[in-house]
């Protein structure tokens, strides 16, 4: 029809056209409205739950702003939600009660700041961390520890606390796409409607360099707000350029007393915990799993629902835990230990430590704790030969051979029974006597060499064994040590340049200890080099280049 008719005449879309405003802003609405109704019924249908978040009217016109959100693989998302256009209640909706399906250690996680058992260090009263949650003003930030300490849980405590909209990521499962996705929300978010977003990424180690640097510009520009959980030490997993735009914090493994105050709290509670049950844990039993669980909350609390679950009540419905039922819970301590990360330093570090302390009790204790973990028995043999010659030296030569012959006996034998070679060299090296003058006479002579000239081999001691070399002058005036009493003589044998700044500074590169060996070394150096240095020689042209081996350099040690 004509416009001039009168009759009412819509365009394409939901705005209204002509006279009929008020019947055009009606099906105008309708229209959303039914827009929205079918994506609700298709999202249903394909198992997905939509949460309707939003609800405004812009401009006097029907607008509908609904923002779902969808319990994605990999993707958990929660919030504050405002007002909606159905009755939704202002501010923090809290959730519902958890499944009795969940595990127990998911079930008792603290759900606010005053419920936090340990880490009192960053989350105490007054610490800067517990300040900036409370004021919610919490920037990026990595929270890095063990696992079982309470990283996800802190994480959750915070969205509790917070104003923002919560997205959690596992980096095991997440991706870059997933990431820009999130990212996208998020800068949407804020732009219509002020909210920020919290970033929840377990796991962030796992995620490589092109994924973490996906995050740079939104951390930067603060359009989303990192927190980072990791079990690895950030300062090798994690980027640098992201590294330096967040705050670390570190958790340490849970102390004895709150891994039994949580048990406990789990054995009270009868919401979330075992409260509503009739239970009765044994003291010794109660005490297993704490020693057991090592710091680890989640650990400890999965045994104690091993053992309620799995024990049959009494007949007068008293389900009682025996140490015997918590031992079989709760089998093996469980080693924190991996083999690119760092435990498997830490380790090495305290065995390498305790090698050079003379301590055999220690040395075995971390030998035995890394054989257990899983370490390569070559690597320890590796290592072990190492100390033998810095650690140990010529104070106890036979140290390197016995260091060489365990590391021989493991390759050729295996584990377990090479373990029994690699204890006997680890006590043998423990127990030596000790010297570190032959690893610091290779650093002194290294660090001369890289700093300043020092000079052409004298021509007393350069290689005679070739046509024309007696022409050169090469070996003339080298003295052959056999043909003198006690097969020694004294000459020089540094360049000319090395040996006088040696001998006006009285430095020398070996400097043998008194420790074993090394004193019979020392009185054996004093004997042969009394006199110190000698002077340059004055070469006789005439004399015949005597053509044998080279001798080592012997400068003379310090007067004692």
């Amino acid at each position: 029809m004509s416009r001039t008719a009168g009759t009412a005449r819509f365009c394409h879309g939901r705005h209204p056209c002509l006279e009929s405003n008020l019947l055009g802003a009606c099906i105008g609405r309708f229209r959303v409205i039914h827009r929205l109704w079918t994506v609700v019924r298709q999202q249903r249908s394909a198992s997905v739950t939509p949460e309707l978040t939003e609800v405004a009217w812009w401009r006097g016109s029907a607008a509908l702003a609904a923002q779902t959100r969808y319990n994605t693989p990999g993707v958990v998302a929660t919030g504050n939600e405002g007002t909606g256009l159905f009755g939704y209640a202002a501010g923090q909706r809290e959730s519902s009660a958890p499944e009795q399906a969940a595990p127990l250690a998911v079930r008792m996680r603290p759900r606010t700041l005053d419920e936090v058992v340990g880490q009192e260090e960053i989350v105490g009263p007054g610490r800067l961390l517990r300040r900036a949650i409370e004021a919610d003003r919490l920037g990026s930030i990595i929270l890095w520890g063990p696992p079982g300490s309470g990283k996800t849980t802190l994480a959750q405590v915070i969205a509790h606390a917070s104003q923002a909209e919560f997205v959690a990521l596992n980096a095991v499962t997440a991706g870059v796409a997933d990431l820009r996705r999130v990212i996208d929300q998020a800068r949407e978010r804020r732009r219509l409607y002020g909210r920020r977003t919290l970033v929840l990424i377990d796991e962030i180690h796992r995620f490589n360099k092109a994924q973490q640097d996906a995050l740079l510009p939104a951390v930067e520009e603060g359009t989303i707000r990192l927190i980072g959980a990791t079990t690895e030490n950030p300062f090798f997993s994690v980027n640098g350029p992201l590294l330096s735009r967040t705050q670390l914090f570190r958790l340490r493994a849970l102390e004895p007393e709150a891994i039994r105050t949580l048990l406990r709290r789990a054995l009270t509670d009868p919401e979330r915990g075992l409260g509503k049950q009739a239970i009765e844990v044994a003291p010794e039993a109660l005490e297993h799993w704490v020693q057991v669980a090592a710091g680890d909350a989640r650990r400890a609390l999965n045994a104690l629902e091993l053992a309620v679950l799995t024990t049959p009540p009494d007949p007068d419905g008293v389900i009682r835990i025996s140490l015997a039922v918590a031992e079989e819970s709760i089998q093996q301590r469980t080693l924190q230990y991996d083999r690119q990360g760092d435990n498997h330093y830490d380790t090495i570090s305290a065995y390498i430590k305790s090698l050079r302390g003379g301590d055999p009790d220690a040395a075995v204790h971390y030998l035995v704790r890394m054989l257990e973990a899983g370490e390569d028995p070559l690597f320890i043999a590796r290592r072990l030969m190492i100390q033998a010659a810095e650690d140990v030296g010529n104070a106890d030569p036979q140290a390197l051979q016995v260091a060489v012959a365990a590391a021989t006996a493991v390759e050729r034998v295996g584990l377990p029974e090479g373990a029994i070679p690699l204890a006997q060299a680890t006590i043998y090296v423990a127990t030596a006597p000790k010297s570190n003058a032959c690893y610091l006479a290779l650093e002194r002579a290294r660090a001369d060499l890289h700093q300043g000239e020092v000079g052409p081999v004298p021509v007393h001691l350069r290689d005679a064994n070739y046509p024309g070399a007696a022409k050169l002058g090469h070996g003339r005036g080298y003295l052959y040590p056999h043909d003198f009493p006690g097969h020694f003589v004294r000459q020089q044998y540094l360049p000319d340049l090395l040996a006088a700044q040696l001998s006006e500074s009285g430095k020398h590169y070996y400097e043998p200890s008194e420790n074993g060996y090394e004193a019979t070394i020392r009185r054996r150096l004093v004997q042969w080099w009394s006199g110190g240095f000698p002077q340059p020689a004055q070469h006789d042209p005439s004399t015949k280049p005597a053509k044998q081996p080279e001798g080592p350099t012997r400068p003379a040690p310090p007067e004692q």
